[in-house]
């Protein structure tokens, strides 16, 4: 048999590749017609198919696999598919991130894990993700400025999400925004498989459903975007859901994981009532705080806060004190905690007081957000000095903190240094002019006027009735101590003229100064 020649070899080359070329093209074709989202329930069986063969092998990464498998069921957008996913469904819930963001690697596995619960249920809401550096435009078209960023879209219009950040606070979130408020329970069984899956929620029960009392129930869940409402007729349900459930009457309770674990609603069934009853029992007697729950810390309804600074280890020893002393101030003064190890979260407070460097094992302090002030507790953090401090701040007796540095020996000084504790004495209530020159360490100007003070000091040694003074008000406070930029100088007006004379018989640099002084 003879050889096939190269023409007829490269003809066959051809051919076969033109073959695989068609064919390609035709998969493609076929496959672009078909919805690109893919089936949903397909991935699943595969995912199914898959444990099934690996039944035999370790159980350490169950967790790790569901949450694999719930990444498989969320839509990844691009700038072909994302107007057709978004137009095509009722419900979308997408999370717009970007891969070098910290707090979008924290939100991935727990958006994972909502796709995966939201599945289970059978909601209708559609979990979708873009990388919005990726795909920029597609993103921005969406409205998503900012990373991580979490939008519903309902029939193809956006509306921000609200809610709460962890997969729990998701679900409910998406639930209730698709029309599913209230969860109804009507077996012990399903009672108690729910409760194995909802740490906080508000359990209503009621003999029909239907009625005023029950209307303003049905509303309130509508409004609430956080707390997950469940509903029952059965007394045994009901009671665990609730166990100290004392009648059998109709009854609303909220049902939290934490030593308050159960407090009873006691008034009328209003919406507006139950929803403020959610305002201000829905977060612990001692708030943890984070990065993610920080904003509804702050934006709660209770405006008088305590914060306790501590290690982790020292937070255990001193958490059950805390919570019987929240308890008593309950929705008057609210505790929250901080792990002082926790820079982003604890310096910018600290900082407030002067006391960043502190190496004190528990710092109490607290502030009126109404009034704008803060109060430190400078005694030892015991039972009675932590109690008596919320008491004075409820009361309005605490006074208020500034925070100064040491005082300082000005004997030998030509500039003398005025610290927040010194100001009424040498400043306020001094018989002697004084001319302060406020300035901060990052000012780039204050190095400069700062030797030109300390020039005016020298020329004006022997000058009995003027003190030239400085205070560094990046460290030290007043509440007489106003100014608007640095540096600054403030001095009395008469106090200027009566030292006309001799600010003319000065050089230059003196006038210039006294210019200064007083166009401030």
């Amino acid at each position: 048999m003879s050889k096939p020649t190269p023409i007829w070899t490269l003809t066959c080359l051809t051919l076969t590749l033109t073959l695989l070329l068609i064919l390609s093209l035709s998969i493609h074709a076929i496959a672009s017609e078909e919805d690109e989202l893919g089936d949903l329930e397909e991935l699943l069986a595969i995912d199914e198919e898959a444990e099934a063969e690996g039944q035999g092998g370790s159980r350490t990464t169950e967790a790790a696999d569901v949450v694999t498998k719930a990444q498989r069921i969320v839509i990844e957008l691009n700038s072909e598919n994302t107007r057709r996913v978004i137009d095509g469904n009722e419900f979308v819930l997408v999370l717009g991130y970007a891969p070098w963001c910290v707090r979008s690697a924290e939100m991935m596995p727990k958006f994972a894990e909502t796709a995966n619960a939201l599945k289970e249920t059978g909601s209708p809401l559609l979990l979708a993700k873009i990388d919005a550096e990726r795909y920029p435009k597609a993103a921005s078209a969406l409205g998503i400025k900012g990373f991580p960023t979490l939008l519903l879209f309902v029939n193809g219009t956006s509306q921000a999400y609200n809610g709460g950040f962890s997969a729990e606070e998701l679900v409910i979130w998406a639930r209730k925004r698709t029309g599913v408020p209230v969860i109804r329970l009507s077996s012990v069984d399903e009672t108690k498989e729910f409760t194995a899956n909802y740490r906080t929620f508000l359990v209503g029960l009621f003999e029909k459903y239907e009625g005023t009392d029950y209307e303003e129930f049905r509303k309130a869940a509508v409004a609430d975007n956080e707390i997950q409402f469940v509903e029952t007729s059965d007394i045994e349900v009901a009671r665990v859901l609730y166990p100290d459930l004392k009648s059998p009457n109709q009854f609303l309770g909220i049902v939290k994981s934490e030593p308050e674990k159960y407090v009873a609603f006691e008034e009328h069934f209003e919406k507006d009532k139950i929803l403020n009853f959610l305002e201000y029992n829905k977060l612990p007697l001692v708030n943890v705080l984070t990065e993610l729950n920080s904003v509804k810390v702050y934006s709660g309804p209770v405006k008088l806060q305590v914060f306790v600074f501590a290690e982790a280890d020292e937070f255990k020893n001193i958490r059950s004190t805390l919570q019987e002393v929240a308890a008593k101030f309950k929705s008057k003064v609210m505790l929250i905690y901080v792990d002082i190890k926790e820079d982003n979260l604890a310096k910018p407070f600290l900082t407030l007081f002067g006391l960043e460097e502190s190496d004190e094992a528990v710092i109490v302090a607290a502030f009126d957000n109404k009034a704008n002030s803060k109060y430190l507790l400078e005694s030892d953090p015991t039972p009675s000095n932590l109690e008596n401090f919320c008491l004075g701040l409820e009361r309005g007796t605490l006074s208020q903190y500034y925070k100064s540095q040491a005082i300082p020996d000005n004997n030998v000084a030509v500039v003398r240094t005025v610290v927040g504790k010194t100001f009424d004495d040498v400043v306020l209530k001094s018989s002697q002019n004084v001319l302060l020159e406020v300035h901060a360490p990052w000012c780039i100007k204050c190095e400069e006027m700062s030797k030109q003070v300390e020039k005016l000091a020298k020329h004006f040694k022997g000058l009995n009735d003027l003190i030239i003074a400085r205070i560094d008000a990046s460290v030290n406070e007043h509440p007489k101590l106003q100014f608007g930029h640095f540096p600054f100088y403030e001095m009395e007006q008469e106090s200027v003229q009566s030292l006309l004379p001799a600010l003319y018989e000065m050089n230059e640099l003196a006038l210039h100064l006294y210019h200064e002084i007083s166009s401030s």
